[in-house]
């Protein structure tokens, strides 16, 4: 029998990953998101039921995908009391995908095994194109046998996946990952900046930094974008402020120096203090260049 699929967090990813598990001819049973005009639209388009308490998606799924933005909206899911998740969890698998603390993603399979219920981690280091088309990279966290249970589910999603460990290794890595990136994004924003403050050929130096030691991942994604002002968003400056947190804390709790990570977050966090949060994390670029973005 083919499982019964709930999804619970419908922004740009979660409702992508729903589309595609449809479309491989998954059994998507339930969908819930706090915006329930959201739900409601994408449950008609997949013939699911949009539900309206968490409890409802636990007893029409099999496996409950969650896709949230932070630690507290995690927490709330699988609340010890009240509408959570946990509500007639037995035999239930979580499958939980949101970047949060390594620590919440522990609790949470802590409480899910009380409740009689299962869960892996399912870090994602791909986008919203990535989710749709099914070529997720993603990092896997549990028990083994559930990580091997779900693999042929999590297919549908990942061009490619990694069992990392037990529960909060693959939350530490990712946090690693998107420290790295972020690092690497405000770093091409400064020196794509500084280049057009030098009256420089902007895709000329792309290209030189292609070739040399200034290449990197983010300056193909989000180099192009940075000299045209074009941030529409895939993954948005408040993200990178809240991941580049989760880093530090990991790094503060083992006694790191962490200043490049620092002086990033402090980057990403001015973007949100001053509007430009939901701007793709090349928005950075607007704090970099001669001209733009705020003045003071």
């Amino acid at each position: 029998m083919k499982h019964r699929i709930g999804l619970v967090g419908l922004g740009r990813m979660g409702a992508n990953m729903a589309r595609r598990l449809k479309d491989c001819g998954c059994n998507v049973s339930a969908v819930f998101d706090l915006n329930r005009e959201t739900a409601t639209a994408l449950a008609s388009e997949l013939g699911a039921v949009a539900c309206n308490a968490l409890s409802e998606v636990t007893a029409q799924s099999d496996v409950v995908i969650t896709v949230v933005t932070d630690d507290s909206a995690m927490h709330s899911l699988f609340a010890d009391s009240g509408d959570s998740l946990l509500v007639g969890a037995a035999g239930r698998t979580f499958i939980n995908c949101a970047t949060v603390s390594p620590q919440v993603h522990i609790a949470v399979a802590a409480a899910a095994a009380r409740s009689g219920a299962q869960t892996l981690e399912a870090c994602m280091a791909s986008s919203i194109t990535q989710a749709r088309e099914g070529s997720l990279y993603l990092m896997l966290g549990g028990e083994k046998p559930v990580y091997e249970a779900m693999q042929p589910l999590l297919a549908h999603l990942a061009g490619s996946m990694r069992y990392i460990g037990e529960t909060g290794q693959a939350a530490r890595v990712k946090a690693l990952v998107n420290m790295v990136m972020n690092i690497n994004t405000a770093a091409l924003a400064e020196g794509l900046g500084l280049a057009s403050a030098l009256g420089l050929d902007l895709a000329t130096i792309r290209e030189v930094f292609s070739q040399t030691g200034a290449a990197s991942r983010v300056l193909v994604t989000d180099g192009e974008d940075m000299q045209n002002r074009d941030h529409s968003c895939f993954f948005s400056a408040a993200h990178a402020a809240k991941d580049s947190g989760i880093a530090l804390q990991l790094a503060t709790t083992h006694g790191i120096q962490t200043p490049l990570a620092a002086a990033t977050k402090a980057q990403f966090e001015r973007m949100v203090a001053l509007g430009l949060g939901e701007l793709d994390k090349s928005g950075i670029a607007e704090l970099t260049f001669p001209g733009r973005g705020p003045q003071t």
